[in-house]
């Protein structure tokens, strides 16, 4: 039987191999992270999180490293949706992402959703550090309640740091203990998908993205540095992926 407070990591590297590739001399994980390379393409590698086990649960502490150097090009998906659960304590779990892009490197993170179930307690944190020509793709996405539940406690921290400089540090709180008004029509209003879309790119410095509305539920504000944050809402997952990879497309 799974005790209460199990501690895991995940540790990705990826460099430059030399020859137009990229090499993972790191790729390991532990308990319920696993890694695993899947084919890449040209240039870049592609890594999968497998979770071996169910999860996070209360007072579990996951841990995920990745780190990108100088030239390379990193892809790192999730095989499934990860779902926060109680557990047998009342503790909150934590979930770290911990991302560091050098100059010259390229990093595209796109896991699967983080679902919220009732009576859940979380707090995820994702922090990114980046070089000053580094690149970044990063999508988060949160769905409040599995199909006709309430959400549990969910608080979600993003901060990005370019060249030493922090650019954005934002939180979100959402669920039983939450600040009040998070469903209100200031935030959420009545939705129960939310997503970040964040792009870096180095052309950003000389050519600003311009804020704007791409339709109903989603819009793209240039951060103070060459990145540009899309923040969307939806009723479902689906329709919230949906905003995000137009937005996406938007910036090709």
């Amino acid at each position: 039987m799974r005790g209460a407070g199990v501690r895991a990591t995940a540790r990705i590297r990826a460099r430059d191999d030399g020859r137009g590739g990229t090499s993972l001399p790191v790729l390991e994980g532990d308990g319920p992270l696993a890694v695993r390379r899947t084919r890449g393409s040209g240039a870049e590698a592609r890594v999968m999180l497998v979770g071996a086990m169910s999860g996070p649960l209360g007072g579990d502490h996951f841990t995920v490293e990745a780190g990108v150097a100088e030239g390379a090009r990193l892809r790192v998906g999730s095989a499934a949706a990860t779902i926060a659960l109680p557990g047998q304590t009342k503790d909150e779990a934590r979930y770290d992402v911990r991302l560091g892009v050098e100059d010259g490197g390229e990093l595209h993170w796109l896991p699967e959703q983080l679902i919220s179930a009732r009576g859940s307690d979380l707090y995820v944190t994702t922090y990114a550090d980046l070089g000053a020509t580094a690149r970044l793709v990063l999508r988060e996405e949160q769905v409040l309640g599995r199909a006709g539940e309430e959400p549990g406690r969910l608080v979600s921290r993003l901060r990005l740091r370019i060249a030493g400089r922090t650019v954005l540090d934002q939180e979100l709180a959402c669920g039983p203990g939450a600040p009040g008004g998070w469903d209100g029509p200031a935030v959420l209003a009545g939705h129960r998908a939310v997503g970040q879309l964040l792009v870096v790119r180095p052309e950003f410095a000389a050519e600003p993205v311009t804020a704007r509305v791409l339709g109903e539920g989603v819009a793209v504000v240039p951060l103070a540095g060459p990145a540009a944050l899309v923040t969307a809402v939806a009723p479902d997952a689906l329709r919230l992926r949906g905003l995000l990879d137009q937005a996406q497309g938007s910036f090709a």
